[in-house]
C-alpha cells in the first residue's frame, strides 16, 4: 500500500488535552502512526533522492529474475496484502500480546558484536528512542535480526511474503523496530527483502566492488551528518526513503545502511541457499 492511504495525523497535543503527558509535552507536536510516536524535534533527517527502479505487483517473477535478482535493487510496492500483519503490530496490540517476551537486541554497528536480553516491553517503553548524537553504534542497542520465530510464530506467519525468490534459496524472517535516527552502519549479507510497516526509513547501497568509507562503530546517523556530504560527491549511492508499505530488495553482498527518519516498524525477509 501507498502511503496515502494511511492515516498520518499531526497533533498538536495541548489543544487535544492528551491525558498523562508532561506540561511541556502538551505543546510539542508530534506524528503518529498505529501508536507509534515521533516528536517532530526529534526528526534529524529528511527523506531524501530515490534513484532507484520502482515496481509493482505487476513486476513479472521472470522479469524480476532476468533484470533485478543477482543485479541490482530497486523498490517494491502494492505486491502483497499486509494490512493484517500491520494491525497487529500497532504499538498496543504488540504490548499486550508480545509485551512479556524476552527479546534480543544487538548493538547496531556493522558486525554487531554485542547482545543484550530485555523484555519487549521495557525496550518498547523505555529504549525505542531518538539516536543520540554523541553515543556510538557499539552502544545503541537494536531490536532486529535475533527474533525467536518459535515463540513470535502466531504474529510472524501473518506476513504475506513478496511474491518473488531465487532458485534454491528459502526465506527466513527478521522483525524489529527502532526509534527515529537510529540504522546500522553499512554492512552486507546475503539477498533479501525489507519491507517497512511503520514510519519511513532511508536507505544508502553501494555494489559489492564498491566499499563505502565508513567506520564501523560509528552510527548511520553520524556518517550522514559528519562523511555522507563529501562522500556523495565521490561514489555513485544508490539511495531511497521507504515508506509504510513499501519494500526494497537488496542483492547478494551489497553494502548497505540504513536510517530511521521516524519510529519505525520493519521487517526483512532474507533468502539463503
Amino acid at each position: 500500500m501507498r502511503s496515502n492511504r494511511l492515516t498520518v495525523l499531526l497533533w498538536f497535543c495541548g489543544f487535544l488535552g492528551v491525558p498523562g503527558l508532561a506540561q511541556n509535552d502538551q505543546a510539542r507536536p508530534f506524528i503518529e502512526e498505529g501508536g507509534w510516536r515521533t516528536w517532530l524535534s526529534d526528526i534529524l533527517v529528511s527523506p531524501g533522492p530515490c534513484n532507484l527502479p520502482i515496481e509493482d505487483g505487476t513486476l513479472s517473477h521472470a522479469r524480476f529474475i532476468k533484470e533485478y535478482a543477482f543485479q541490482r535493487p530497486f523498490v517494491l510496492r502494492d505486491a502483497a496484502n499486509n494490512d493484517l500483519f500491520r494491525a497487529l503490530c500497532h504499538k498496543d496490540r504488540l504490548l499486550a500480546d508480545w509485551g512479556h517476551t524476552t527479546i534480543r537486541l544487538s548493538s547496531a554497528n556493522s558486525y554487531s558484536y554485542d547482545k543484550k536480553d530485555v523484555s519487549f516491553r521495557h525496550y518498547v517503553e523505555h529504549m525505542v528512542k531518538p539516536q543520540r548524537l554523541d553515543t556510538p553504534a557499539n552502544e545503541t542497542f537494536y531490536f532486529f535480526g535475533d527474533n525467536d520465530v518459535e515463540e513470535w510464530k502466531d504474529v510472524l506467519d501473518e506476513y504475506q511474503l513478496p511474491p518473488y525468490s531465487l532458485p534454491l534459496h528459502t526465506h527466513a524472517l527478521s522483525f524489529g523496530l527502532a526509534g527515529p535516527g537510529t540504522g546500522v552502519p553499512f554492512h552486507f549479507h546475503g539477498p533479501g527483502f525489507a519491507e517497512t510497516l511503520y514510519g519511513r526509513k532511508r536507505w544508502f547501497l553501494t555494489q559489492p566492488d564498491i566499499k563505502p568509507d565508513f567506520h564501523p562503530n560509528k552510527t548511520t546517523l553520524q556518517w550522514f551528518r559528519e562523511d555522507y556530504p563529501r562522500q556523495v560527491k565521490e561514489v555513485d549511492f544508490l539511495e531511497c526513503t521507504l515508506r509504510p508499505g513499501e519494500a526494497i530488495y537488496f542483492p547478494d553482498k551489497w553494502w548497505h545502511a540504513t536510517l530511521n527518519i521516524d519510529s519505525s516498524v520493519f521487517i526483512s525477509t532474507f533468502l539463503s541457499p
